[in-house]
């Protein structure tokens, strides 16, 4: 038995979300407020059965404003209103063999299958008897506030409005209710079909304790504040706890099931014997000067001191944690405290956990069959190979040895694209925010993309991510670069064209022109902004490839590349060709991403004429998110005072031809792109370029670095690079500025309510 899947309702900006679980561990990851703790605090909120620990700024905020359209209604409307509600489902899927286990939440005694579900509602008790006593109360507050001398004034009594009635008021007028859901009325994504009322929980059951009985769920929250206790910092002593205090509490919450261990009650007896001896010699002579003075005296009793180690209290009282050097009795022993925060943080966490698994399992007689634990954000103060071993290790320190009906499943809520190197696709839920009109959010399941046994890229990605970055999973825009000289370039580019993307969390991927567009897929699964910087990869194409003449001294290697097929259906083909100037005629590009993404186009003359939105797409459920791709675009160059509108064909074409002066100056020769012989115009110079980037020698990496070395001074940004930046920037600050004004719309909205 494990939690298939959980559905939560009008709970903060998780407005609908349906989050599924893996069987054993899930990784709960997207950028900065897109409601990845919320998703673990309601669970643990609902779980409480606490309905205090509830507030109306839970609610989402569109519900606040049907609170201001049920107040302004027509009050003989009220019998009929329908207030804000939150709401928790719960499917668990099931094996046969464990169905004991969840009779109470069967829908009926037919019931078949292996998924079974479970509803929790926080919704008023009375809709109806609630609006009659919020408006008794408003019309008695307005009236005694006119009775005022001199009237009210601006003076608004309690409650104001209805939002402002439940803010006080929720927990005397909202209740939890618990529902029994049947799987066969929810479609495969389980949403509820159109009419459908869950049947309530049986009466003689309590809801609370149904769902206690089966799921047990515990939170190890992210702000540990393991310090040196002996700290006086700010925010030191006060908030901190040494690990030997952890770990006596521990010792003190498991001592019960040791009980029966004589091992440990031979060791402290022979413990307790050794010390009294040693106390009876210590303190004798101080007893027998008492003794003279005739205490206590009454018949001629004597003191006596001895040790009293209680196993309870051992660990608290009389142990320490140390950290040991080296081997033998000549090994360094330091106190916990000289240990550094990641390693005292990854045995706090161990120890955390086996004690949360620990009390879990020893409450034999009400132990729910399935045990819960969030960890939140492992990854602070570890490094990322303890990240790794970590995450690598996690589920060993809950696993049920012996094949029961109990099991463990772990959630862990992340920033660290390290830890997700160690799991990948498969149990990342990723959570992409929505800011249309207001704050949402939508929850992805990355072991859905692509499924199947022949999975078109999905393998490819994942390799391809633990082998350079996860952090696309955390970023709130993606720039997709041709190779290593544009990632090495592109953040002083940034600085210079675009500054306001520094404030931004971007994702730089290195993807070429030949596999960029593998990620098409994945970036509108995910809903990413993106930008796309590659290059135009002009060549001479032809069907077929040339016969090899193995004694031609020419360097330029025969391209391949495939192209769509002329008709619908029509499978690919393929095409061969070599380099050359964009300038040629007929020539085609070999860009894969060009072709097979965006703009869809394969001749060169076409891709110079593409207008900004055809190079553009939108991501379909995902606004406003969107795709644009920047290649090198035609430009006015100037050389020896003639000025020629052409193209380069790479990045590093593109810079020498847009930087003539600049990168033919002495000075900067170290660059390579300096022509040995002057070149006489313009079309010279692009040709020279063209064969001295192509060439064997020619060092990219070399040609980056010496760029950045010059510090940004005297040469521009190629064009096309320029105008994608500005164009993320753009998208960025839109993306940015409808967050903004949804939090605002939201503050508003209650702010009116509340009026």
């Amino acid at each position: 038995m494990h939690l298939h899947s959980y559905r939560l309702k009008n709970y903060r900006r998780l407005r609908d979300v349906h989050i599924e679980l893996a069987s054993d561990i899930s990784i709960f990851v997207g950028s900065n407020n897109s409601g990845k703790t919320s998703a673990t605090q309601a669970i643990i909120m609902f779980l409480s059965g606490a309905k205090d620990r509830f507030t109306l700024f839970d609610f989402s905020s569109h519900t606040w404003q049907q609170l201001n359209e049920i107040e302004a209604a027509d009050p003989s409307w009220d019998s009929s209103a329908e207030l804000p509600k939150i709401s928790l489902d719960l499917w668990f899927e099931v094996n046969a063999a464990d169905l004991y286990l969840v009779m109470p939440i069967l829908p009926s005694s037919a019931w078949e299958g292996n998924m079974v579900g479970m509803r929790i509602e926080l919704a008023a008790r009375s809709p109806s008897e609630l609006l009659q006593r919020f408006r008794q109360r408003k019309a008695a507050a307005v009236e005694r506030a006119d009775a005022l001398p001199g009237g009210p004034g601006d003076y608004k009594p309690w409650p104001k409005s209805l939002a402002d009635y439940l803010e006080k008021e929720l927990h005397n007028e909202y209740e939890f209710r618990y529902f029994v859901l049947d799987r066969a009325r929810f479609n495969p994504a389980l949403v509820e079909e159109a009419g459908y009322e869950p049947a309530a929980l049986a009466a003689e059951s309590s809801g609370a304790a149904v769902l206690r009985s089966l799921i047990r769920v515990d939170c190890l929250n992210a702000q540990r504040h393991l310090a040196d206790p002996a700290s006086r910092s700010e925010g030191g002593a006060g908030r901190s706890e040494d690990l030997s205090r952890r770990l006596s509490r521990f010792y003190e919450r498991n001592l019960v099931q040791r009980e029966e261990d004589h091992t440990a009650l031979r060791a402290l007896f022979n413990s307790e014997a050794g010390l009294n001896d040693h106390l009876k010699d210590v303190f004798k002579e101080t007893l027998d000067r008492i003794a003279t003075l005739g205490y206590p005296g009454l018949n001629n009793t004597r003191l006596e001191i001895k040790s009293a180690l209680n196993p309870a209290s051992v660990m608290s009282q009389d142990a320490r944690i140390h950290y040991v050097l080296g081997d033998g009795d000549d090994a360094t022993r330091l106190p916990d405290s000289y240990n550094g925060l990641g390693f005292k943080n990854l045995i706090y966490m161990v120890v955390e956990i086996l004690d949360l698994h620990e009390k879990w399992k020893a409450d034999e007689e009400k132990r729910s069959p399935l045990h819960l634990v969030f960890i939140e954000e492992p990854e602070a103060h570890l490094h990322t190979q303890l990240q790794q071993v970590f995450i690598r290790n996690v589920l060993s320190l809950v696993e049920e040895k012996d094949e029961t009906a109990f099991a463990s499943q772990v959630v862990v809520t992340t920033h660290s694209p390290h830890i997700l190197y160690e799991r990948g696709f498969a149990p990342i839920r990723y959570f992409r925010r929505h800011a249309e009109g207001e704050q949402t959010t939508q929850v992805l399941n990355l072991s859905s993309f692509q499924v199947g046994d022949a999975p078109k890229d999905r393998d490819f990605l994942q390799r391809y991510l633990k082998l350079t970055h996860c952090d696309l999973f955390f970023a709130d825009a993606a720039i997709l670069v041709e190779g290593n000289v544009e990632r090495l370039l592109l953040p002083l580019m940034i600085e210079r064209e675009a500054h306001t993307l520094r404030s931004a969390s971007l994702c730089i991927l290195e993807v070429s022109g030949a596999f960029g567009h593998r990620f098409k897929e994945l970036i509108e699964f995910l809903g990413i902004t993106t930008l796309i910087v590659t290059d135009i990869d002009s060549v001479t194409a032809r069907p077929a490839p040339e016969p090899v003449d193995e004694h031609s001294d020419e360097e330029e290697e025969e391209l391949e590349f495939e192209v769509p097929g002329d008709a619908a259906g029509e499978p690919a083909k393929k095409r061969y060709g070599k380099a050359c100037l964009p300038s040629v005629d007929g020539a085609e590009t070999s860009n894969q991403t060009l072709i097979k993404w965006l703009p869809k186009k394969r001749l060169i003359t076409e891709l110079l004429v593409a207008e900004d939105s055809e190079k553009t797409a939108e991501i379909a459920g995902s606004e406003p998110a969107k795709v644009f791709v920047a290649y090198q675009v035609a430009t006015d160059v100037s050389w020896r005072g003639a000025t020629t509108y052409v193209c380069g064909r790479t990045l590093e074409e593109a810079f020498g031809l847009e930087n003539a002066e600049w990168c033919q100056s002495e000075d900067h020769k170290g660059v390579g792109l300096k022509l040995k012989k002057a070149p006489s115009d313009v079309a010279a110079l692009a040709g020279g370029l063209h064969k001295r980037v192509g060439g064997k020698h020619f060092d990219k990496t070399k040609f980056a670095l010496e760029v950045m070395a010059s510090g940004g001074g005297g040469w521009v940004t190629p064009k096309y690079i320029k105008d994608g930046l500005v164009w993320l920037a753009g998208q960025v600050a839109l993306e940015v500025a409808q967050e903004a004004e949804a939090i605002v719309g939201a503050v508003d909205v209650f702010e009116e309510a509340a009026e």
